[in-house]
């Protein structure tokens, strides 16, 4: 699929389905290095029709974007799961022996983010990363900014999962983010579509440039 093969579109397989997703990511790309110095508000438009597009078309509210990071499934996985690096492009760190069905704490600075469901889910070194995304309690919702509304409203939202796709291409790994289980309405759906999408690319500038992560 030509669409596939320019990174505007990302498949997902879910048992015998395949399904199709727009990807932002090259539009971002694009929109960082040029857009921004022309009219920002233009770049904008793309993602509103990537919304429209997606309400249109996709079953459920998945949140789903895949990029391409110069560097070696070694390096990325080390980025994604070693405190000394999450902390560096992140601000937090996971504490947890990685194995499937094992619990997973966030720490971020004097907040711990803990409860009952929070767990890692898939570990394959190297290929796939799976875990539930964490408990909202008071002392994150204060550490993070959020107000009272959106406190309100996702405190009581059932956790979700974020799994992390890496497949090896020439020189670079392909990394593919799908974050899924969201209730209808969600709010914290709402908030991670930006967050990711910094994110991710925060990911990719700290792989492709640390020293610590080259040695």
């Amino acid at each position: 699929m030509r669409l596939e093969g320019a990174n505007l579109v990302t498949t997902v397989r879910r048992g015998r389905e395949k399904l199709h997703y727009l990807n932002a990511e090259p539009i971002n790309a694009i929109a960082d290095r040029w857009i921004t110095r022309y009219d920002r508000r233009r770049a904008h438009l793309f993602a509103d029709l990537k919304t429209a597009l997606e309400q249109q078309t996709m079953r459920d509210n998945d949140f789903v974007y895949t990029t391409y990071i110069r560097t070696t499934p070694e390096r990325l996985w080390r980025a994604l799961t070693e405190p000394e690096f999450t902390q560096e492009y992140w601000g937090l760190h996971h504490e947890t022996d990685w194995q499937p069905g094992s619990p997973i704490d966030w720490k971020m600075g004097d907040v711990t983010m803990a409860g009952a469901g929070q767990k890692v889910v898939e570990h394959e070194p190297y290929r796939r990363l799976a875990y539930t995304w964490h408990h909202i309690t008071p002392e994150f919702a204060a550490a993070a900014g959020l107000s009272a509304e959106d406190e309100a409203a996702t405190k009581d939202e059932p956790l979700s999962t974020v799994t992390f796709t890496l497949e090896p291409e020439d020189d670079q790994v392909k990394l593919t983010v799908v974050h899924t289980g969201f209730a209808p309405g969600s709010r914290i759906r709402e908030m991670v579509g930006e967050g990711w999408v910094r994110l991710i690319a925060d990911l990719k500038s700290f792989t492709e440039t640390s020293k610590a992560l080259q040695s």
